[in-house]
């Protein structure tokens, strides 16, 4: 995958879309200081080189009764090609799943999960224990969110 080269306005423009992707391209060239048709060329621009690869709506797990964050840390019992597929299978049919990583150590894989309670992760639990041979299964419950975001730093970004 090449890596794309951005100038600091397709930076001011990726924070300001970051903060809030339901800005209309006026916003956003206010915000950033250009024209309505530069902004929109480049945003266009970022779109289809990747850079944006897709806008979403965030919703706040705690006014849809999912206050229960668990971090689930699985050591596999092989790592076979047709296992991984299973497992990956699994994981992705499992909508509570909102994060799953292959990790290097001693976990094999990470999940993070967003339930309503213990009762709800527990039935997710059976779930997977069910469809998928692993070794260990361990779970971390969240006591409190401290940080949380879907931005992504730029201030390291090289520009022209």
């Amino acid at each position: 995958m090449t890596r794309v080269t951005l100038d600091e306005a397709d930076i001011r423009i990726l924070s300001a879309l970051q903060d809030d992707a339901t800005l209309s391209v006026a916003s956003v060239s206010q915000r950033v200081n250009m024209s309505q048709n530069a902004c929109w060329r480049r945003i266009k621009r970022l779109e289809e080189s990747g850079v944006i690869a897709r806008r979403v709506t965030l919703l706040d797990p705690a006014r849809l009764g999912l206050e229960m964050t668990v971090f689930v840390s699985i050591r596999a019992s092989e790592h076979s090609e047709e296992w991984l597929e299973s497992l990956n299978t699994v994981v992705r049919d499992m909508p509570e799943v909102v994060e799953f990583y292959r990790m290097t150590g001693d976990v094999d894989y990470l999940l993070k999960l967003k339930v309503e309670n213990i009762g709800a992760y527990d039935a997710v639990y059976r779930r997977l224990i069910r469809a998928v041979r692993l070794t260990d299964v361990s779970s971390a419950f969240s006591m409190e969110e401290i940080k949380c975001t879907t931005a992504l730093p730029l201030h390291h970004l090289p520009h022209k």
